[in-house]
């Protein structure tokens, strides 16, 4: 008999991450396009591994990040609290700072109550999974942000998702679903990679027609869309009408943490039993003081969101101009459609060689055949590097075969 003979075989944990050897080949290729440090910036220029490129990646929206302002506030904050809160909201980490900012984002945004988060992500990841449980029902756009899934995977409710934007699936699902389950439904505002706005108007209208809320995600809308800039419900009008919308204060706000503004007792009740709230350190007092100014500039600075639209629907017309697909985007957030993986990192490392850095999505971010560089903007980028950027994407658009010089694309 032989001697391993009856020995149960164990597998390592660890097997998954030894046969992982992707990331290993990209960068033996010179085309691995992630976690390129920055050593300076200003903005919308930034110097990576030598390079001084125009940045055509960031969601520096507002071109807030260097706004000597807003670096004042939080030199003063960190002067005043010191460097960190050493605690979580629900015990010692509260100060007056973070009830100051709730109550003016709550005001901001027109809602009774808000609660901060110490990331946009645990925002979304921590407010699902708290006010959808065991006897609940979750529908979840495909697209929604990854935070949005997790949180709907954290939660004990069943979870649905319908096709993008696809508000015919929607209602098919809600027909079939528990009449006697609670319902929300749950949206990207703005689509992070498409630039896509939501359908809220036909949203607001199937959630009030199947006894449903509606929860928006305004990562990429709240500072950059809407009635001076208060995000996807309020370009038509109707944020009365959705029940709760959560930010980020990554992108436009210049900082780092997030948000969820609502009713005040189902804010109270999120603040409560969170388990990202109440077990997460709070946001430093520096953060918290950058997010106070840039709001406080947003609301006085207002040529910020006519620029940025301005440059938008610029950029979005000399890319398709040039012959680029460039989906449906109606934002700041403009995808350039490049195909396979690969060509899409070698159009990425091509166009970082001609000074514009912009950022190279693959699956699973997105289907299969339609990996695509992300561009966005900031309402400080110049005209001149807007034409640099374009003049960037031509030269290797027309080296890769993506566009000819009569305007047309392959992808067209």
């Amino acid at each position: 008999m032989s001697s391993t003979q009856g020995v149960k075989k164990v597998t390592d944990i660890f097997t998954k991450a030894y046969n992982f050897t992707k990331a290993d080949e990209i960068k033996a290729n010179g085309l691995y396009p992630y976690f390129k440090p920055l050593t300076e910036t200003d903005g919308t220029v930034v110097v990576i591994e030598g390079h001084k490129v125009i940045m055509a990646g960031s969601n520096n929206y507002l071109g807030l990040t260097n706004d000597p302002r807003l670096i004042k506030a939080a030199q003063d904050a960190i002067t005043q609290y010191g460097t960190g809160c050493t605690g979580s909201r629900y015990l010692n980490g509260t100060l007056d700072l973070h009830l100051r900012l709730e109550e003016e984002l709550a005001e901001f945004m027109g809602k009774e109550s808000c609660v901060l988060f110490s990331t946009g992500y645990q925002a979304n990841e921590g407010s699902i999974q708290t006010i959808a449980g065991r006897n609940d029902e979750i529908f979840s756009d495909r697209d929604n942000h990854a935070c949005i899934v997790v949180g709907t995977m954290c939660s004990n409710a069943r979870t649905y998702r319908y096709g993008h934007n696809d508000m015919d699936q929607l209602r098919k699902l809600l027909d079939k679903s528990n009449p006697d389950a609670g319902k929300i439904i749950v949206s990207d505002g703005v689509f992070s990679m498409s630039g896509q706005l939501a359908n809220v108007p036909e949203l607001v209208s199937i959630a009030k027609e199947y006894n449903a809320r509606l929860y928006l995600d305004d990562a990429h809308a709240i500072g950059v869309i809407g009635d001076g800039g208060r995000g996807s419900a309020s370009v038509f009008g109707l944020t009365d009408d959705v029940d709760l919308i959560s930010g980020t204060f990554s992108k436009s706000f210049a900082s780092l943490g997030g948000f969820l503004v609502g009713d005040r007792q189902v804010i109270e009740f999120i603040r409560h039993h969170s388990p990202a709230h109440i077990f997460s350190a709070s946001m430093p007092p520096a953060n918290a003081a950058t997010v106070l100014k840039a709001l406080e500039v947003l609301k006085t600075e207002t040529w910020r969101l006519d620029r940025l639209e301005e440059i938008s629907d610029y950029m979005r017309k000399g890319l398709k101009d040039l012959g680029f697909n460039v989906w449906t985007s109606s934002t700041p957030i403009i995808p350039v459609v490049i195909g396979e993986m690969m060509s899409c990192f070698k159009f990425w490392k091509d166009l970082f060689e001609v000074g514009v850095y912009a950022n190279a999505v693959v699956p699973p971010a997105v289907p299969q055949g339609q990996s695509l560089i992300r561009t966005s903007y900031s309402a400080t980028h110049t005209n001149d590097q807007l034409d640099q950027i374009l003049e960037g994407f031509k030269i290797v658009g027309l080296k890769h075969g993506i566009i000819d010089n009569n305007g047309h694309g392959a992808h067209q």
